[in-house]
């Protein structure tokens, strides 16, 4: 399967959510959705960008669109992940990474000399239509959703 592309439309998946329900992209055909690749929940980074959405939950939900938060962890990490911090959105959880790599995020990654493959932090905005709208790869946490939240009030 090929990376999505800017432009293109993004093929519809389904993944289990921290809740136990399966979801699929196209169910929210129609609003724009805020895809946000995390490598791992409880960490300070992750959690950091996790609450930093949740905080701003309500101006991109006043703009019709909506935010998943996708990791390789399991539901049920996801769901202690979800219920620590009162997030508001649905995780997902992607344990065998197909979702992460049609995007592209499931890459070699380093840390102190070991190698490793793993998420790298990314967000996608896809349009109402289901097509890619932006993305910001390899992004830091501070700043991140303030640039996320540029793109989608304009």
């Amino acid at each position: 399967m090929s990376q999505v592309q800017i432009g293109q439309p993004v093929p519809d998946f389904t993944l289990p959510a921290a809740g136990g329900e399966q979801i699929s992209l196209s169910q929210y055909r129609g609003r724009k959705v805020l895809l946000y690749f995390y490598p791992k929940s409880m960490t300070p980074a992750c959690t950091q960008e996790a609450c930093e959405f949740r905080d701003a939950h309500d101006t991109i939900a006043a703009k019709d669109a909506v935010i998943l938060g996708i990791s390789p962890d399991s539901p049920a990490l996801q769901a202690r992940f979800a219920a620590k911090h009162s997030l508001p959105f649905p995780l997902l959880s992607d344990e065998e990474h197909q979702v992460s790599e049609l995007f592209g995020v499931w890459q070699l990654k380093k840390l102190y000399g070991r190698e490793f493959m793993g998420v790298v932090r990314s967000t996608f905005l896809i349009d109402e239509e289901g097509r890619l709208a932006a993305e910001w790869r390899k992004v830091r946490v501070k700043g991140h959703v303030d640039a996320v939240l540029g793109e989608i009030v304009k």
